[in-house]
């Protein structure tokens, strides 16, 4: 599909339909069971939780039956075998990320892995101590951080470093970024990025503020919650040194689902490296020797603990078939276009103000949009309606259409739903 043009943006309800009848991902839509009251509701909320694959649900029954009829011998002697489970995410968790097969694991929850992975990349050593965080960053990552550098015996008002937009923006320079990673120096030791900002939509030149990271002898880690299935990845060639992700939104992968992380190759290969261990991060040749000396795999797998939770994963399997079906550049193709539309029908409406930044390459499938008066009253409204959105303080609703199961005519409708109750 092409990009829209501005001429494009200027038709009727009709046009948005015929980008439905030409959109080679239509036939996604059915792949999914969308949670819709009445037939014409929307549903712009899967930056929250994606709703159902219709896969999933054969997949844990499945599972759940092999529980049944084998019980132990599960292990080996599954459909999919359970010992082996968690390697059938590698290949196409690595193709939606950008990464090779060697430097992704799925396991734990996001903030877990946060917490897992800076003990091996935040190192503070001499002058080297600050970590570079955003401010207003996602809660869980600013509990995580803090926690984690005042575990380590630090002071985390000394040593945390927040970096915010300057006064009366909502979205941080880009250039002031990688000025204040430039002016931490050789005191900054971990800088700690969302991919996507939860609440603005922002999204971050992954490859550019490790490049500046790097420069100042820093290591590079970033949060991918709501960049992971969003966006195009390219993480082994950003050279990032490590990334968390959640699996519940843009993944589809159901409330509280197994997370991922991603660890550069040249971090996997040193064994050396400290780390939380446990028995599933040893070479899987000799895991059941049951040896008492923990040698770590050459692989993301020596950061995790324990045997994946079957029937928590099984979703993830049926998630990321779809996301291989569509693939993530046609799907990014496709965001690309709906975002435009959207915000081009909200464009100048009165009280609403557009806060996600307007160049395409700057955000993903979100629009974050600031009611300065009855911020509330107008979400609710957008709900009554039949728009599943979200509301964050201050005064922000987000509308995330995904290009997996919505469509151009409902970013149309949606459009005349915020227009019709300003």
């Amino acid at each position: 599909m092409t990009a829209l043009t501005a001429a494009d943006l200027t038709h009727d309800r009709d046009f948005a339909r015929a980008l439905d009848a030409q959109d080679p991902l239509a036939h996604m839509r059915a792949r999914f069971c969308l949670p819709l009251r009445r037939p014409d509701d929307i549903y712009f909320v899967g930056n929250s939780l994606g709703p159902m694959p219709l896969a999933a649900r054969a997949l844990v029954n499945e599972e759940l039956d092999d529980w049944s009829r084998l019980g132990v011998a599960g292990h080996m002697g599954a459909r999919r075998p359970w010992f082996s489970y968690h390697e059938q995410l590698r290949a196409p968790l690595a193709r939606l990320v950008g990464a090779r097969e060697h430097e992704v694991v799925a396991m734990n929850s996001l903030t877990a892995n946060l917490h897992f992975l800076m003990t091996t990349f935040y190192r503070p050593e001499g002058m080297r101590t600050k970590l570079l965080i955003e401010k207003g960053a996602f809660p869980s990552d600013t509990y995580a951080v803090m926690s984690h550098v005042g575990a380590r015996g630090l002071d985390p008002n000394e040593h945390v470093v927040e970096i915010a937009p300057r006064a009366g923006e909502w979205t941080i320079r880009e250039e002031d970024l990688d000025a204040t990673i430039a002016r931490l120096g050789d005191t900054l030791a971990l800088a700690l990025l969302p991919g996507v900002q939860y609440r603005s939509g922002q999204a971050f030149d992954i490859a550019r503020h490790t490049r500046a990271a790097h420069a100042v002898g820093a290591r590079c880690g970033w949060d991918l919650a709501h960049a992971a299935g969003n966006l195009a990845l390219s993480l082994h060639d950003a050279n990032a040194d490590f990334a968390v992700w959640c699996s519940y939104k843009y993944l589809n992968s159901g409330p509280g689902a197994v997370a991922g992380a991603f660890i550069h190759e040249r971090h996997v290969r040193d064994t050396a490296l400290p780390r939380h261990a446990g028995w599933w991060g040893n070479d899987p040749k000799t895991r059941f020797r049951m040896e008492e000396r923990f040698v770590p795999t050459q692989h993301a797998d020596a950061w995790s603990l324990s045997n994946p939770p079957i029937l928590a994963v099984a979703p993830l399997i049926a998630s990321l078939a779809e996301f291989d079906a569509a693939t993530i550049a046609a799907l990014r193709d496709k965001s690309v276009r709906m975002t435009a539309l959207l915000e081009y029908r909200l464009r100048g409406v009165e009280g609403v103000e557009i806060i996600t930044p307007a160049a395409s390459h700057a955000r993903g499938a979100q629009l974050s949009l600031f009611f300065p008066k009855n911020a509330r009253t107008r979400y609710e409204a957008f709900l009554a309606a039949g728009l599943a959105c979200d509301y964050r303080e201050p005064g922000i609703v987000r509308l995330a259409p995904a290009p997996l199961f919505n469509t151009f005519d409902e970013v149309w409708r949606a459009a005349e739903i915020v227009r019709a109750t300003v």
